[in-house]
C-alpha cells in the first residue's frame, strides 16, 4: 500500500499534515492522480524555462554578433563622407549619422573647413645668382571630396609639392632687387600659378603669402650699407633743398627792400619791440657817436 511517508518523499509540496486517507492506495493501483498532475506541471515549467533561456541566449549571441559587425559614424555639418562597399565608391554622404557593417563598408570623412600649409624655408638662387631663403604659407580647403580621394593618395602632400615648385619658379625668375621691391606680389603670383593644380586635386587655394625672405650675412651688410647711403643722400638733399629755399627767401627779401626802403624801417621797429633785442642803426660816415654818460640824464 502507498504510505504517507512515501507520498511526502515523492512530493515535498505535500506535507505530513495531509490526511492519511487521501494517500492510502492498494498496491498495484499506481500513483494517485494529484501526483501525476504535479509532475506534469513541473515538467512543463522546466520546458518553458529552458525555452526562455535558450531564446535569451540566442538574442544575446545575435546582439554580440551585431555589436562586433555593426558600426556607426557621424558626419558633421562641416564634413562630407564617402562610402565604399567592398572597395567600390558608392556615394557621397551629407551631414548625419550612418550605420554600416564592418569589413564590407568603409566610410571616410573629409573636413571642408579651411586648412593651412606651410612651406619651410627653401634656399633658392635668384636670377642674378644670389642665394636667398624663402618660406611660404598657404590657405586651402576641400571643395570636392570625391576628386580629392580619387586624384591623389595624399592631396595635402601633393599641394605642398606644387607650392614648393611655384615658389622656386617665382624666385628664380627675378633678380634680387626685384624680389625686394615686389615681395608682396610673390604670393599672388604663386596663387595664380598653382590654382589649376589645386583644382585638379579637388581643392581651392584661398591665400598664398611669403613669410620670410632671408639673405646671406655678407649680402645683408651690403644692403644695409646701400640703405644707409640712400638715406644719407636723401638727408643731404633735404638739407640742400632747405638751404636753397632759405637763400631764395633772402633774395626775395633783399629785392623787396630795394624796391621799398620803408620796409627796412618797419622791420627795425618790429625788432625793437621784441624784449631783449639789440638794434644796430647805421649813421653817416664821419659823424662821431658821443659816448654815453652814465651820470647824465637818460633819454
Amino acid at each position: 500500500m502507498w504510505t504517507q511517508g512515501f507520498d511526502s518523499l515523492c512530493h515535498p509540496g505535500f506535507g505530513a499534515s495531509r490526511p492519511s486517507h487521501t494517500t492510502l492506495r492498494f498496491a498495484g493501483c499506481g500513483p494517485p492522480l494529484s501526483v501525476v498532475g504535479s509532475r506534469a506541471r513541473a515538467a512543463l515549467f522546466c520546458v518553458t524555462a529552458m525555452t526562455y533561456l535558450l531564446v535569451a541566449l540566442v538574442v544575446l549571441l545575435a546582439w554580440l554578433v551585431m555589436r562586433t559587425k555593426l558600426a556607426s559614424i557621424t558626419v558633421f555639418e562641416y564634413e562630407r563622407g564617402l562610402r565604399f562597399e567592398r572597395g567600390t565608391l558608392r556615394d557621397e554622404l551629407e551631414a548625419g549619422r550612418y550605420w554600416y557593417f564592418r569589413g564590407r563598408t568603409t566610410i571616410r570623412t573629409f573636413d571642408l573647413r579651411s586648412s593651412q600649409v606651410a612651406v619651410n624655408g627653401q634656399e633658392i638662387l635668384s636670377k642674378d645668382g644670389v642665394a636667398v631663403k624663402v618660406s611660404l604659407s598657404a590657405v586651402y580647403r576641400v571643395t570636392n571630396a570625391r576628386t580629392a580621394v580619387m586624384s591623389a593618395s595624399d592631396y595635402a602632400a601633393t599641394l605642398y609639392t606644387e607650392l614648393q615648385q611655384g615658389l622656386r619658379i617665382a624666385v628664380s625668375s627675378s633678380d634680387i632687387e626685384a624680389l625686394l621691391a615686389n615681395r608682396a606680389e610673390i604670393g599672388p603670383q604663386i596663387l595664380t600659378q598653382c590654382q589649376p593644380a589645386a583644382e585638379r586635386l579637388g581643392l581651392v587655394l584661398e591665400q598664398v603669402a611669403v613669410r620670410d625672405l632671408t639673405f646671406p650675412g655678407e649680402l645683408k651688410k651690403l644692403f644695409t650699407q646701400v640703405v644707409k647711403a640712400r638715406q644719407e643722400g636723401l638727408a643731404t638733399l633735404e638739407r640742400a633743398r632747405g638751404e636753397t629755399a632759405a637763400l631764395r627767401n633772402l633774395a626775395n627779401a633783399a629785392s623787396m627792400v630795394e624796391r621799398n626802403p620803408q620796409l627796412l624801417q618797419l622791420r627795425a621797429l618790429q625788432v625793437a619791440e621784441q624784449q631783449g633785442a639789440t638794434l644796430v642803426l647805421g649813421v653817416p660816415g664821419g659823424m662821431p657817436i658821443p659816448p654815453r654818460d652814465a651820470s647824465g640824464p637818460q633819454s
